[in-house]
């Protein structure tokens, strides 16, 4: 007890010298172990905003705090150095409590090496070792042209050989088979100097960038160097040059018609975090896609979800452009980096290309869990409709309600269930509407929820977690008033959406609530409604149908409908069975009920 009264006066004591510069606080928990880092403008007020007795902290927030019992500082001179020293900690230390970046992929990207004659290669594994990584590379397809390209326009070193240049000069190598097929300029055997092999690598550097522009010019002027000196097999070699990089820039995909040099940055939000997609655009050609997840331990804004992940998706793919494309102004600082709403048609089409990127990331991850661990993404699921439509509890067991007349006639309703976030059909339930006449849904949707809710507390059977009506605020009011009078309506949450603009209404509340159209809450209660109305419809054309059939042939006596449906299939039509003999009718029902049918058709 006296330990942990001593560290609780050690942070009081902590709290109260806070500098008030800008800097970078970490947490530490009772075995000294980084469970959080985070940047400040004024350290004071940030980290002492941690310990204030505030009940908007979340539940994970709060259970932080209990858990730190010393804190360290990083005192920095502005917003930007604390902006790359926070980022530095959270890729060393890794805290628990920070957001983390996550894919399910290894992604390929391309080596040079940190060699004096660096070589070029593909890995999946990124060392510290001051070898320079250009990518990753999603697309395979796009990996193997650009590696073909390569190997094509330059003669780089292909084996693992630990080349240096006083080994080279004791001639301690000898060259391979790829200096005879003119795949490797042979630097093991001094064919080439060191520079002369410096600038082939500063050349694949810049067709690894994307700068095609600078390399094209830069060959061009080499091409005609050659021809002045009418070194004619020299230019028609760089020539070849330029035919092959218009041929791979043909292949890639031009996003834009401007020379813009960009990264562009959006998200999609998921359950307890995001979606964070990045392009970076060389010259208005895409070169690099990807997308990541971005995993939330404590509550926080999803802007600064968003700023922080940039951070660290820049700092792990080595990106540097001199300006973002972003969809609003982040909390960065103005020396990080300038930052551009799509304020251009080139700008906003980038921004879109993007933004369907992480929306087909989002879906892709919602199909792979739901496969995957059918059971956590059912639960994710019911927790984030819950959390959208201010629910008292999840909702594992929904029902929904829908009418369906024709001019007032065969009029119907439909009750389906939906477990865990996904239908039930064995639970789903048809009503004959038995009280009303006429076209009135709102009597008609008070009969069927109250026949519905009466039988299953008669039955002392489970009630739903949620309700939800197809309709607007009429549906919904007698809905409550059918619940008002079985004295359950405190007990089961309801609500009503609305068709045509997709709109959540709640009981006594004339405002509705208007979900993002791409979440998986506003999804699930259309799939419902859409599952009641076809359930409902699918009902009432069967029975439709059916009386339509009566009022023609089984209302002759001793006709049954299996025989009307032989008649109909054989004659196709009633109209046509009238004018047909009594001899053929007999032939198909025999010659007691073709009698009975020949009457009736002919009196």
């Amino acid at each position: 007890m006296s330990s942990d009264i001593a560290e609780q006066k050690q942070i009081e004591t902590i709290l109260k010298s806070l500098p008030t510069s800008a800097g970078v606080y970490r947490f530490l928990d009772k075995n000294g172990t980084i469970i959080y880092v985070g940047k400040a403008k004024n350290l004071r007020n940030r980290v002492q905003s941690y310990f204030k007795n505030d009940l908007s902290h979340s539940p994970k927030t709060r259970l932080l705090v209990k858990k730190i019992h010393d804190i360290k500082l990083v005192v920095v001179e502005n917003e930007t150095e604390a902006l790359l020293l926070e980022n530095n900690f959270i890729k060393q230390y890794k805290p628990r409590y920070n957001i983390l970046l996550k894919d399910d992929k290894t992604y390929p990207w391309f080596c040079i090496s940190n060699e004096e004659y660096p070589r070029i290669f593909t890995t999946r594994k990124r060392l510290k070792d001051g070898s320079l990584y250009f990518g990753p590379y999603p697309n395979g397809k796009l990996l193997k042209e650009l590696q073909d390209l390569i190997s094509k326009l330059y003669p780089y070193r292909r084996c693992n050989l630990p080349m240096t240049e006083a080994n080279v000069l004791k001639n301690k190598y000898r060259s391979c088979l790829n200096k005879q097929i003119k795949l490797c300029s042979a630097p093991c055997e001094a064919c080439v100097s060191k520079q002369e092999y410096r600038e082939i690598i500063n050349d694949i550097k810049k067709v690894l960038r994307g700068d095609f522009h600078q390399l094209k010019k830069d060959l061009k002027n080499q091409m005609m160097d050659y021809a002045k000196k009418l070194e004619f097999e020299k230019a028609q070699i760089i020539k070849e040059k330029i035919q092959l990089l218009d041929a791979y820039a043909a292949k890639t995909s031009i996003v834009t018609n401007s020379f813009l040099n960009a990264e562009i940055f959006t998200y999609e939000p998921i359950h307890e975090g995001l979606i964070v997609n990045a392009m970076k655009v060389v010259n208005g050609r895409l070169i690099s896609s990807i997308s990541k997840e971005v995993k939330v331990q404590i509550e926080q804004e999803i802007i600064d979800i968003f700023t922080t992940s940039i951070i660290q998706l820049r700092t792990e793919l080595t990106w540097d452009s001199e300006q973002i494309i972003v969809p609003q102004i982040l909390p960065l600082p103005e020396d990080y980096v300038k930052q551009t709403l799509a304020d251009t048609n080139d700008k906003k089409k980038l921004l879109d290309l993007c933004q369907k990127n992480a929306i087909f990331a989002k879906s892709d991850k919602i199909k792979r869990d739901s496969i995957l661990d059918p059971e956590r993404w059912s639960k994710n699921l019911v927790l984030q409709i819950q959390k959208d439509l201010n629910l008292p509890k999840p909702p594992y067991y929904m029902e929904c309600f829908d009418n369906s007349n024709i001019q007032g006639c065969s009029a119907v309703a439909a009750c389906v269930v939906f477990r865990n976030g996904k239908p039930s059909p064995k639970e789903y339930r048809h009503f004959n509407i038995k009280t009303v006449e006429g076209p009135d849904d709102y009597s008609s949707m008070k009969e069927i929820v109250s026949r519905r809710y009466s039988r299953l507390i008669k039955e002392e059977k489970e009630l739903p977690d949620l309700i939800v009506i197809d309709g607007g605020k009429g549906q919904l009011a007698v809905a409550v008033e059918a619940l008002s009078e079985l004295g359950v309506d405190e007990q089961i949450p309801i609500i009503s959406i609305a068709e045509r603009l997709e709109e959540i209404y709640y009981p006594g509340n004339p405002y509705p609530l208007c979900l993002d159209k791409r979440s998986n809450s506003l999804k699930t209660i259309q799939h419902i409604r859409d599952e009641a109305h076809r359930f409902g419809i699918t009902h009432h054309r069967n029975k439709n149908s059916k009386e339509t059939f009566h009022t023609v042939l089984t209302q002759i006596p001793g006709i049954g409908e299996k025989t009307a449906i032989d008649l109909l299939l054989r004659f196709k039509s009633v109209k046509q069975l009238s004018e047909t003999p009594l001899s053929e009718i007999e032939k198909c029902i025999g010659k007691s009920k073709a009698e009975k049918v020949f009457a009736y058709l002919h009196k």
